[in-house]
This record gives C-alpha cells, structure tokens and sequence, in this order.
C-alpha cells in the first residue's frame, strides 16, 4: 500500500480507503470482516458518514485493539432520527449525535471531523457564521476532532469553504463524469440522463479550480463517488457510453490534485480486495488515457488528464508533472511558494525542453504540450 499526506494535516493515509456502504450487510457483521481486511492490505483511513447507530456500534467493535491502526473520518450533523439517517444544522442534534457518535465507536477523539453533505453557498454561509462551526472548532480546541474536514458535491459550496481557511480536509465527488458537470445544488443533476445528452467537452472550470485550490492551500481531498455508484463500471449505466475499470477509476481520481485518498464503497471483501489491487496493478490496467479518448459522448481535446502519455520525454522532463505546476501557477495569478519548490525539486525542468514535438504525437488529447513548455519556462524561470 503507499501513502499520501492528508494536506496539511501531517496525516499519512493509505491511497486506498473505506467507505462505509459495506458496513452493514450481514446485519452489520461484515464491518469486522471488513476491517480485518483493510488492515491486512495497510488501510489506514475510513469514512464513515451513517449516524445508524448499530453500523457506528459495529465498527467500534470491529475497531476494538486497534483503533490506532486506522483513522476516522466521521461526520457531524448526521443524525439517527425516526429509525433513518438525516443530516441537520440543529445545534442540540449535532451535539447528541456527536457524544452518541463516540459512546458507539469507543473512542475519546475524531481523526476528521467532517462538516455533513453541503451543497449550497447558503448552508456553509449558516455553517460557517452560525453555532455549527463555533462547536467543531471548540471540539478541534478540546482535541476531540484532531482536524476539520467538510463533505460535498458542489464545487462552488466547497471552494468557498476551502478558501475559507476554516476547514483542513474536503471529501468531494469525484470522478471523469462528475467532473463534466457544472456546480449544482441539487446531487441529482449530477447523474441526470438530460445532462449528458450532448457532446461534453472538457473538465468544468469550477470543479479544476477547486482541486488546484486545494492543491495550493493545503486542504487535502478524499474521494467519494470514484465509481459513480457502480454505474460507470457498467457500459449499459455509465453516462459517457463506455464502461471503466475500478483501477481506471482509481487511478483518475489519485492523480487530480490535491487527492489523498479514495474511499472505495465495498459490499464485501472481496470487493475491498479488487479496489487494493489497484496498488500492484500494471500501468496499463490502471491507463484511463484510452478509454476517455474513446467515450462516445464525453471529449477532453486539448485538456491535459495528467495521464503520462505523453513520456517518456527525450530530455527526461516529467511533463504530466510541469503541465500540473503551471496549470495551479496559473489559477492563482501568480507562483505560491510550495508550488515553485516542487517545480524547483524536479530533476529537469520546461527550459530543457528541446521542442522535438515528440510527446505531442502521443497524447490522446491534442494537448499543446510544446507550448505549455515554454509558457511554463517563462513562469517559473528555467
């Protein structure tokens, strides 16, 4: 399993982690069968977003001499009310939910707390001014919740609350489809069949942003919805009219910036072990390059995917990874420092590059790959 560092939180998490979907199958006696598992293939982190009270008893069972072993991410505002999941801003809800949260999981503290399913600017506006944020803040001060975290599924809720400073950690949406789609508050546009009855073209503005954003500020992001449910595993549901690997699905969302993590959603082990095997599959099991250039519906003409097709470079420039440092160059208007020491760290750099056009030929997207290199010796001086 390798590692990633959760932003700037000094967390070191498995890039393969848990959602909590699987939780409860078997009345809730897979979760240990599950953590079992996850420990054996060096998961480290887990999501759990249910308030069910017999999946948070469960997995603080399942977690019983080892909870040091893996790190919670658990939502606040997610509540267990009339026998069903709810997600609510009442502050007294919130509280009980939260001192029940950690009586089930017999656990002191939080490794993330995540603020629970934002989707408009007015909810974080309400969350961020309002009693909500003053208590995750307090729990943070009380070392209850090590670190802040929100979830989300709209781009523009989130970058808010990423440039807010307030939050340290954001679970979002992510996957090729999603990513076409402009912000909304409202999940199921994201899927809606009307949305994908076009020719799309390329990664929304909105959503690039927030990932570079993150990238650049430090907010660590794990993935929800890398397989879009399932459906884009299956060529009959996926809206971009072909079917994906789980390894392709993985390996898009780890290689957008700022990704730490994906929380794959397994029903069963032998789920959970497909979704790690990612970790020793081949390059060209996990190469999406392909596949996405092929999509009968869906077009990334001239959209750097960080894909790597373009290698290897005669002059042994990591061109996936300039195009990735001049593309967040270029969303702040100018170089944040972290940003021109991972560029300088590079063992070569755009300057050398000799305009032999030789990567050109081989991405799938008609990137202006030798143009970038200039543009990026010009940015960042060499």
């Amino acid at each position: 399993m390798k590692y990633r560092e959760l932003g700037n939180t000094g967390l070191s998490v498995s890039e393969i982690g848990m959602g909590c979907e699987g939780f409860a199958e078997e009345e809730c006696r897979a979760a240990k069968k599950l953590f079992d598992e996850a420990e054996k293939q060096g998961i480290n982190y887990f999501d759990l977003y249910t308030s069910n009270p017999q999946v948070r008893a469960s997995v603080g069972e399942a977690l019983k001499g080892r909870r040091e072993k893996f790190y919670i991410q658990s939502h606040v505002c997610s509540v267990w009310k009339d026998g069903q999941y709810k997600r609510t801003r009442n502050i007294q809800e919130v509280k009980k939910a939260m001192e029940d949260m950690l009586e089930l999981l017999q656990t002191d503290y939080i490794d993330v707390g995540m603020i629970h399913y934002v989707d408009s600017l007015k909810d974080w506006q309400t969350i961020e001014e309002g009693p909500v944020m003053a208590y995750v803040k307090e729990l943070k001060e009380k070392g209850i919740i090590r670190h802040i975290g929100l979830s989300s599924h709209n781009p523009e809720a989130a970058l808010a609350a990423v440039k807010s400073g307030n939050i340290e950690v954001l679970m979002f949406s992510v996957n090729p489809c999603y990513d076409l789609q402009p912000a909304s508050e409202d999940v199921e546009e994201l899927w809606a069949e009307k949305n994908y009855k076009d020719h799309l073209v390329n990664m929304d503005p909105e959503r690039q942003e927030l990932y570079e954003t993150c990238q650049r500020l430090g907010v660590g992001i794990t993935v929800m919805k890398a397989f879009g449910g399932g459906d884009l595993l299956d060529e009959k549901l996926s809206p971009a009219g072909k079917a994906l690997t789980a390894n392709q699905c993985i390996h898009y969302a780890l290689t957008r910036p700022a990704v730490s993590t994906v929380l794959v959603g397994a029903h069963s082990v032998e789920q959970l072990k497909i979704s790690a095997a990612y970790e020793n599959a081949a390059e060209e099991e996990k190469d999406y390059a392909e596949a996405f250039a092929s999509f009968p519906n869906i077009s990334w003409e001239g959209h750097c995917m960080y894909c790597s097709h373009c290698a290897p470079c005669p002059e042994k420039i990591d061109v996936a990874a300039v195009t990735k440092f001049l593309n967040l160059a270029k969303a702040q208007g100018d170089i944040p420092e972290t940003v021109r020491e991972h560029y300088e760290v590079l063992e070569h750099h755009a300057g050398e590059c000799i305009q032999c056009g030789a990567c050109e030929t081989r991405c799938p997207f008609h990137v202006p790959i030798m143009e970038n290199m200039k543009q990026a010796k010009k940015v960042f001086g060499k």
